[in-house]
């Protein structure tokens, strides 16, 4: 099976594109995938990464299995499939003959993800990390994106040309997790991570 992830994020910049592609890489790299990896495609918004996952389910051959990957932007009420939450959310009709594990959510963000590897954050942003001011690890899927963000951004404000800023230093960033970490604490990215399992074997 060639699976092929369509992401949101990378901005409309081709640099940031690469940067973006190559985060996302190293993360699911690192998920246990060197030999066997899906492709990549940096959309930039989210409404890109959906047409451009449309696309692809209109054109795919019998082996290919494309993957929706975005931001959920809120957080999903409890039972509530993923397409639901983006047919709800943005409006968004999944094509035909999709499957549930097609639609899959950064829950509320990328930043989401990056903020549950505290380990990760020390040695990126080393002491003048204000830890305090980042949410807590538990049940991280609740807090909204603006929160999340918010917060990130607080916490690393003393870290000079190390603070949090969305793109470049995202991907760098989210490059570094662990996901044995993510897996343990969010249940949307381990979502993700089984589903690549079991269709790339």
């Amino acid at each position: 099976m060639k699976v092929t992830i369509y992401v949101e994020g990378g901005g409309e910049s081709k640099y940031q594109h690469i940067q973006c592609r190559k985060g996302f890489r190293k993360l699911i790299e690192k998920s246990g995938f060197g030999r066997k990896m899906p492709g990549i495609f940096a959309c930039g918004g989210r409404n890109a990464a959906f047409d451009d996952f449309k696309t692809a389910m209109n054109s795919k051959s019998p082996t290919d299995y494309p993957i929706l990957l975005v931001d959920s932007e809120d957080p999903i009420a409890e039972n509530v499939t993923p397409w639901n939450h983006l047919r709800t959310r943005d409006g968004w009709i999944p094509p035909n003959s999709v499957s549930d594990e097609q639609a899959q959510l950064m829950v509320t963000c990328m930043e989401t993800w990056i903020m549950a590897d505290r380990v990760v954050l020390r040695e990126v942003f080393g002491a003048p990390l204000q830890e305090n001011a980042l949410l807590s690890e538990v049940n991280l899927e609740q807090y909204g994106r603006h929160q999340v963000q918010l917060a990130l951004e607080h916490a690393t404000r003393n870290c000079d040309r190390k603070a949090y800023k969305k793109g470049k230093r995202s991907f760098q960033v989210l490059e570094a997790v662990n996901p044995n970490t993510l897996k343990q604490r969010l249940p949307h990215f381990k979502r993700f991570i089984e589903t690549l399992e079991a269709y790339l074997g």
